[in-house]
């Protein structure tokens, strides 16, 4: 009798054994706190074998900061940054979840999270009062990279103002190693006044309901990803980028200019599709998206809805250190002027009315914004220009030898051989059709900028030389 026993406990045992691993069931262990991070940070990967209990603590914070230089921004923020913190979990994890309002704040929030199955996502469960704190759980089922954001009504409105993030569920095998993971999402933002207005602007439904935003941009504002906050890499290693698009409305047309993504995770899901130049990213959609470096450089990120980039503020830069590799990529090998029949200084754009700066300060700031958005791809953010090819302003003996033949040249335009800082440059630069404010304002910024003499233009110097009448050559220095 007790063998009889003893062997059916025993067949029983291994039958649930059995049942658990064709069913893919692990086991639940223990529980944890969810290391966040914010932008582009991204928490390390998970590296235990079973699924746990994992307890998020995410504060809403409602706060004013920069969108662009000079211009202000009241975001309703997951976590105070835009976008919120990044969440990392396993699939199988037990998440208790518990969403703060800050006491200062003025607006209920809640959360919807795509990786729940459950009704709202867990809007239902979290609407949140300022001061308060909701508590809910929920299972994630589904592997993949999901968006959450607010679902408070007007859900549109807290979308705009930077309510959204990204959660990963890992696969209970762990996603392939990389050298460098970085968090990335795009958003369309409605302010009342115009790309660049300064001061504080306030959110514009008319806009917003006429998907019309004055800006596009990566990480909550123009040049979150640029400068000293630009993502690094190594020649060799290996990059993903977690990349996310909170909308509320348009879709990203996301791309690296001067890499190919040998792997994406198409819409965060586990379908891959391989050697892709631009991955389309709906708005509350995702993508996983894997590349390895091969040269030095810099690597330019962007919506390829390219007006957006180079007009709303939607670039970014992965500033890539190591050794060249002639083979994979050589330079350029030569330089010659090419002007076929009817060649010249073409004219790019259409003179605009602008805000009237008042002081050098804010020529500057004026300035730098009218720079990024039509003079830095040739001559780059830095002011370094590129070589054999767009001359360098920063330190410039051209530029700052003669602020007169400066002005004319970016009045007019300019073709011909210069000399700048010892090197001859032989190119085109376009007539840019500027407004005597427009550039007045960027040569100053130039002057005002990387070891340059501190010049200031005015616009009645632009107009006096407007009227002049140009000369037929350029002024060899």
């Amino acid at each position: 009798m007790k063998m009889r026993v003893w062997n059916f406990l025993v067949f029983a045992v291994l039958s649930i054994t059995v049942s658990a691993c064709m069913n893919g069931a692990d086991t639940m262990k223990g529980e944890e706190n969810a290391q966040l991070t914010s932008p582009p940070n991204v928490p390390p990967p998970i590296k235990r074998s079973h699924s746990t209990k994992v307890k998020v603590q995410l504060e809403v914070v409602e706060k004013t900061t920069p969108i662009s230089d000079g211009v202000d921004y009241t975001f309703w923020t997951f976590g105070g940054s835009v976008p919120g913190s990044f969440i990392r979990v396993r699939e199988g994890d037990l998440v208790e979840f518990n969403l703060s309002n800050h006491p200062n704040n003025k607006m209920p929030h809640n959360i919807d999270l795509h990786a729940v199955t459950g009704p709202g996502g867990g809007a239902a469960s979290s609407m949140t009062a300022p001061g308060h704190t909701s508590t809910f759980s929920f299972k994630v089922i589904n592997p993949g990279l999901y968006v959450y954001h607010c679902a408070t009504a007007p859900v549109g409105m807290h979308i705009a103002n930077g309510m959204y993030g990204l959660i990963l569920v890992e696969p209970k095998g762990g996603l392939p190693k990389v050298d460098r993971e970085y968090y990335v999402m795009q958003g369309d933002f409605y302010t009342k006044g115009p790309y660049g207005q300064r001061g504080h602007q306030p959110f514009e439904m008319e806009k917003a309901l006429k998907e019309q935003p004055d800006y596009v941009v990566f990480n909550g504002s123009v040049g979150a990803l640029t400068g000293d906050k630009a993502l690094t890499a190594k020649v060799g290693e290996s990059v993903r980028l977690y990349v996310g698009n909170g909308g509320p409305n348009l879709i990203s047309s996301f791309h690296v200019i001067g890499e190919i993504f040998d792997k994406v995770f198409i819409e965060g899901g586990d379908q891959i599709n391989r050697n892709v130049q631009t991955t389309l990213i709906p708005a509350g959609g995702s993508a996983i998206v894997d590349f390895k470096v091969e040269v030095p450089g810099t690597l330019v990120i962007v919506d390829h809805s390219i007006f957006r980039t180079f007009n709303k503020g939607s670039l970014g830069l992965i500033k890539i250190e190591g050794a060249e590799d002639k083979a994979v990529y050589s330079g350029k090998i030569s330089d010659s002027v090419y002007l076929p029949e009817g060649g010249a200084v073409q004219s790019v754009g259409e003179a605009v009315k602008v805000p009237m700066a008042r002081t050098k300060q804010e020529q500057m700031t004026f300035g730098k914004q009218k720079y990024e958005a039509v003079c830095a791809a040739c001559h780059q953010l830095n002011g370094e220009g590129i070589p054999n090819a767009f001359p360098p302003l920063a330190k410039s003996d051209y530029l700052n030898a003669d602020k007169k033949r400066a002005i004319g040249t970016v009045l007019r335009g300019l073709q011909g051989v210069v000399t700048v800082n010892g090197k001859q440059f032989n190119s085109v630069m376009p007539k840019l059709d500027l407004s005597d404010e427009e550039i007045a304002n960027v040569l100053t910024y130039v002057y005002g900028s990387w070891s340059n003499a501190g010049h200031q233009v005015s616009a009645q110097e632009v107009k006096a030389l407007r009227a002049e009448k140009a000369p037929e050559k350029p002024q060899e220095h």
